[in-house]
């Protein structure tokens, strides 16, 4: 029997197991990776107490703590919540696990383009990690699809490392940072293609070129690539919680100040359940706001287990 079970090992849930390790709950944090979206980042420039870091030494860091704090971390896919008495019982691809509270903290999955040729090239060409795959494409020529910060920070790396970038966006404006925008104005090697979308990825064996269409004037015209990095964004895979709590049209989970969640189609609080991170209707999706709410989340569900109804919950340094 746990405390309280953290499904997800990113910034939210693991900084939830920091706290709740610091509050002596037996804490069991379910994740299938370590790091999330936020390990995928070349740099984090706006992380305080860091002038910069990569993504992924950031996120091992919040590893290391939330293991010190005393949070066990097993790498297995949550399947199933379902009550228990006054517990919940947790089923993972691998074992079924009981709890007093659960903190929801999963992370999101890549939006796909769906168009032809995407599936078929994904590994051959077709990359969701930018982090990951760039190096693979020295001195080649690649697209970046998307206009948020995931894009233009995948733009900006690859200037220095591919021969070319295209970067592909639907509008003329960028929903990334103005700052990151003008950094990628300035590399000589990257080409602005905008208000286009992709329209088909083609190749043999292997990414070779793409179908590209302006949304203005209609017209299509084929560029020759040798790799393609979809950063559209993300989104929630809810399924499996969404008989369990109050989900908004956007599948986010619906949340109040406290982290609480609420019983599906009504205002009821569902008691035991908390949520953090991107998966919630917080409309700021940065590492900072993630860990914040992963904090919170754990200590009201410390409030909860040990009945304690109080308005501020201090942790300085103890």
């Amino acid at each position: 029997m746990y405390d309280v079970i953290i499904v997800g090992g990113a910034a939210a849930g693991l900084t939830a197991g920091i706290y709740a390790g610091r509050r002596k709950l037996k804490t069991l944090i379910l994740t299938k990776d370590i790091g999330g979206q936020a390990s995928l980042a070349f740099k984090v420039e706006n992380y305080p107490g860091f002038l910069e870091i990569p993504g992924f030494e950031l996120m091992q860091k919040f590893y290391q703590q939330a293991v010190k704090s005393g949070a066990e971390v097993f790498f297995e896919e949550v399947l199933e919540i379902k009550e228990k008495g006054k517990n919940y019982l947790v089923k993972t691809n691998k074992n079924e696990y009981e709890t007093k509270a659960v903190i929801l903290a999963f992370g999101k999955t890549p939006r796909s383009l769906n168009v032809p040729g995407e599936k078929e090239f994904v590994g051959k060409g077709v990359s969701y990690c930018a982090i990951c795959d760039l190096p693979l494409f020295r001195g080649k020529v690649i697209a970046v699809v998307g206009g948020g910060n995931s894009a233009l920070d995948a733009a900006l790396n690859g200037s220095e490392i591919a021969s070319k970038v295209y970067l592909i966006h639907r509008r003329k404006e960028f929903r990334g940072f103005e700052e990151m925008v003008e950094k990628v104005r300035k590399k000589e090697n990257v080409e602005f293609v905008l208000d286009s979308v992709v329209k088909e990825i083609k190749g043999k064996k292997f990414v070779e070129s793409i179908i590209v269409k302006n949304v203005l004037t209609e017209e299509e015209r084929e560029i020759k690539v040798d790799g393609v990095f979809v950063e559209i964004g993300f989104e929630t895979k809810i399924d499996f919680i969404r008989d369990l709590v109050k989900i908004d049209q956007n599948n986010q989970v619906v949340v109040n100040k406290k982290c609480e969640t609420f019983y599906p189609n009504s205002e009821k609080i569902r008691l035991g359940i908390f949520a953090a991170g991107d998966l919630t209707d917080n409309p700021f999706k940065q590492i900072i706001t993630s860990a914040a709410e992963g904090a919170k989340a754990a200590l009201q569900a410390y409030n909860y287990i040990k009945g304690i109804d109080v308005p501020i919950t201090a942790d300085w340094g103890h």
